[in-house]
């Protein structure tokens, strides 16, 4: 029997583009960004995390070293680091794969990360 598919729920980071240029993540998921869409700017990692907690959506960001101390502290976010090496268009297909295949909560209470490899 398939899998069942989820409509996973993000954030993007302040430092990631703004969501319409994600277009394949936009189609399947919940896509918001911090800055743009729930007007956060300049907010503490902290803050950023517990926004994300609360709305139990998963933190997508290019900032894994500010964000792999927080990773583990809850099992109601995760937070999936991307690579800066990779162009938007790859960051769309590689994130929409990743959640595609993932269920509701097996990216929760851990650190994922998204690089140029090929996996």
């Amino acid at each position: 029997m398939p899998k069942k598919y989820h409509k996973h729920k993000l954030l993007l980071d302040e430092n990631f583009s703004v969501r319409s240029s994600f277009p394949l993540l936009n189609r399947r998921f919940d896509v918001k960004h911090i800055a743009q869409d729930l007007i956060k700017a300049g907010i503490s990692d902290e803050q950023v995390y517990e926004i994300t907690r609360r709305q139990g959506r998963l933190l997508i960001t290019y900032n894994i070293k500010d964000f792999f101390r927080l990773a583990s502290k809850s099992t109601g976010t995760g937070i999936i680091g991307v690579s800066a090496n990779l162009s938007r268009e790859q960051v769309d297909k590689k994130l929409t794969a990743l959640l595609s295949k993932s269920s509701k909560r097996s990216l929760f209470g851990k650190l994922t990360v998204i690089t140029g490899e090929s996996n």
